[in-house]
């Protein structure tokens, strides 16, 4: 085999002005720039196939993640009952000072409450009171049937009637109540109740609004009235004081002229069925 002929030698392209067949440094900046572009691409592209209707890897099927939306504003919230809320204020109730000096029986038959020979009693309202007779007659059974009262420790029965009774509850604007009081030689001073011939008078104030002194709300000081005032229709005549300090002040205790120490009570017996005794006063 013969030698194979030598290529011959020539000198070498040279490139463009400023480079050679070896790349420089402005070249290889250039090309690194073109791969991190590439691969930011990809990597974005990847990403938004990510957040698509694609899974990202490793996903379960069907769990894709949804795309983004624009963000919302949250709902303010609403203001919590209890502690977060403003505490609520009870406005006095509006009480007419005067009315008419005419009244409204309630004409219904109630249940008899107690043993024995019930003593019947009538219950009036005075016209422009702005309540109704009918439900005042129902609240005073409820309160002589309530268990701490008279007629529960056979200190009498009673029964409400429409007429022939023995003796009315009359719940009177305070003039009124004043006037009926009067007549009697008491001076209520648009304040007090009283008992009179005919029976028992209530202050639509204190009927209405309590007593500034009881620690009750007015629906429980109506159970101080009426059994106060009964108390005298079966016979206790006189008023009692507070047996000592922090006892529980008896029922015909007048309440509203201080309690001397005691806590307001309105009932005669407490719940174990101990009559609430003091010294007599008046």
């Amino acid at each position: 085999m013969g030698k194979r002929a030598a290529a011959p030698r020539g000198r070498r392209r040279r490139g463009p002005r400023g480079g050679s067949g070896r790349r420089g440094p402005a070249g290889r900046i250039v090309l690194l720039s073109l791969a991190l572009i590439g691969v930011c691409l990809s990597g974005g592209a990847a990403l938004a196939h990510w957040q698509g209707t694609s899974a990202p890897p490793g996903a379960a099927p069907g769990n894709a993640a949804a795309p983004p939306g624009p963000p919302q504003a949250r709902p303010a919230a609403p203001p919590r009952a209890g502690r977060d809320a403003p505490p609520r204020r009870e406005e006095p109730a509006a009480v007419p000072a005067s009315g008419p000096g005419t009244f409204t029986t309630a004409r219904s038959t109630g249940v008899r409450t107690g043993s024995g020979t019930p003593r019947r009693y009538s219950v009036q309202v005075e016209d422009g009171a702005g309540l109704s007779a009918v439900q005042v007659a129902e609240e005073i059974e409820r309160i002589l049937a309530h268990p701490q009262s008279w007629a529960a420790h056979g200190r009498g029965a009673f029964q409400r009637v429409a007429r022939d009774a023995d003796f009315t509850i009359r719940i009177a604007t305070p003039a009124t109540a004043d006037a009926l009081c009067a007549a009697q030689g008491l001076d209520t001073g648009g304040e007090l109740n009283c008992e009179t011939t005919e029976g028992v008078v209530v202050n639509l104030k204190r009927w209405m609004r309590g007593s500034p002194t009881f620690a009750g709300p007015p629906a429980e000081y109506r159970h101080l009235i009426i059994n106060h005032e009964v108390g005298h229709e079966i016979g206790i005549r006189r008023h009692m004081g507070c047996a000592g300090p922090g006892k529980p002040a008896p029922v015909m205790m007048q309440q509203i002229k201080g309690l001397d120490g005691c806590t307001s009570h309105a009932w005669p017996y407490d719940s174990s069925g101990r009559y609430i005794t003091g010294p007599l006063v008046s």
